[in-house]
């Protein structure tokens, strides 16, 4: 990396500073010589790398403000790109909110600038050779079909949403024809928000692109007001929403449809909000990045708002019922008065719940100590809410001075929670096989806090083991 950056600025490298990459895997650090500077890109990927290389180089030679690709390694896993700062459109907006500014012209003014050179981006990257695009050359239906089962396979099935496969694969088929019924031959930059536009002397420049490929303009539109954490007010969202037909209009005149644009961007709305929370699914859960779990919840409160007002003219039903299911999870209510305590019993043999959330967690409590009814025939069958196993851990005093002990710790934070005005917490029991123990326990404690609490706050039982029989 080092090296490369010599043999480009033909100084030595000074500094290098790694920064961060959000939800890429790609690495990133800013290198200093003497006189210049740069950002290195180092990924494996080499096919993604071309992709961006030659997007780069067309959209750059069409007028579209993107950084200059300077060097590359012989490889192809290592580039050197112009240095654009720090100051993208989200921090730029996020740090005057922190500071309690008023942003909402600067937003209106940054906005309509980003749709101004969207317009321009569909228009006149419209003939580029997208043989090179990565991983498809068109947002067709095979692609779509990969983003649905994103969601479905990274966020239903990893939260323990229930869903038909049939239904949901049918409904799914319908909405990809519904969504393909139209023009799809427009430049489609696929992550068009607010992270992947920097703010340099008053304009605007765009990085990211390497997922560029063909496809509906509603797309990128959608992605650009919707991002989950951009925060854009909804009566500026109509505003845009108007904005862009108003510009497109001027431009395109009477080729241009302006109510099937609005209708179609609905769709397509709904089809990024549900790649988005695959991959905040994937990217928060698996991969363990924090800032994706955190964006959940906003994504969820989006998808509450258009639930609420859109209606598309293709009949969705299961799909539709499997949305607002999300909508209605404890984890994300409306309701942020009340402390909602969630209590999962799970398997040591599997994984420590996930807290989706967003606050990083809470109690664990390790139930093996306890005597265990697993290990008897009669019990096998059965599991912690049946009355035999009740009545086997009631034999045993180590079970009520365990619990005993686990009722303390939870009532002291449920007290101070209460008292600070915390609305989430989490309780975790685990043992060998989550059958017995930990459901037995899970109960226990959830009778305790519904019984001493009554009336103040909100519990959520889910026994991840007891789903499986």
């Amino acid at each position: 990396m080092t090296t490369l950056f010599e043999q480009w600025a033909g100084e030595p490298c000074i500094n290098t500073y790694q920064l961060t990459a959000n939800g890429s895997n790609r690495l990133y650090y800013r290198l200093e010589g003497a006189t210049k500077k740069c950002i290195a890109a180092i990924n494996d990927d080499v096919r993604e790398n071309e992709a961006f290389f030659h997007f780069a180089k067309e959209m750059k030679a069409r007028g579209i403000n993107v950084p200059e690709v300077y060097a590359i390694s012989e490889d192809r896993r290592t580039y050197l790109q112009q240095d654009l700062g720090n100051v993208s459109l989200y921090t730029y907006l996020d740090s005057r909110k922190s500071s309690n500014v008023d942003v909402t012209e600067p937003m209106r003014h940054y906005y309509m600038k980003a749709i101004d050179e969207l317009i321009k981006i569909q228009k006149v990257c419209r003939d580029i050779d997208f043989s090179k695009a990565y991983p498809r050359p068109r947002f067709d239906r095979q692609a779509l079909q990969w983003d649905l089962n994103y969601f479905k396979y990274y966020f239903l099935r990893l939260f323990h949403i229930p869903f038909d496969e049939e239904l949901l694969e049918r409904d799914y088929q319908v909405f990809i024809d519904y969504l393909l019924d139209d023009d799809c031959d427009f430049f489609m930059y696929r992550d068009f928000q607010s992270r992947n536009i920097m703010i340099v002397d008053e304009e605007l420049y765009f990085i990211d692109f390497q997922g560029a490929r063909m496809g509906a303009a509603e797309y990128d539109l959608a992605s650009l007001l919707y991002s989950s954490k951009s925060d854009v007010p909804d009566d500026m969202r109509k505003e845009l929403i108007e904005y862009y037909l108003k510009r497109r209009g001027e431009q395109d005149g009477e080729a241009f449809d302006a109510e099937t644009f609005r209708s179609k961007f609905y769709g397509y709305l709904l089809a990024r909000m549900m790649q988005a929370m695959g991959a905040y699914g994937y990217r928060g859960v698996i991969e363990k990045k924090e800032h994706f779990v955190k964006s959940i919840p906003y994504a969820v409160n989006n998808l509450r708002k258009v639930l609420a007002t859109v209606k598309l003219p293709v009949e969705l039903p299961h799909l539709t019922s499997v949305l607002k299911h999300i909508t209605e999870m404890p984890e994300y209510s409306k309701n942020s008065d009340i402390l909602t305590i969630t209590i999962f019993s799970f398997s040591y043999r599997k994984s420590i719940p996930f807290d989706k959330s967003g606050n990083g967690g809470g109690y664990v409590f390790d139930c093996r100590s306890l005597p265990n009814p697993g290990l008897y025939d009669e019990y096998k069958q059965l599991n912690g809410r049946d009355q035999e196993v009740k009545d086997f851990f009631a034999q045993y005093p180590e079970t009520d001075r365990y619990l005993g002990n686990i009722f303390a710790l939870v009532d002291q934070s449920v007290d101070s929670y209460q008292e600070r005005g915390y609305t989430r917490l989490m309780l975790n029991f685990g043992c060998t096989g989550g059958r017995h123990r930990s459901v037995y326990c899970a109960e226990q404690t959830a009778a305790h806090l519904r019984e001493k609490y009554a009336g103040t706050l909100v519990v959520n039982i889910f026994h991840l083991e007891q789903a499986k029989f």
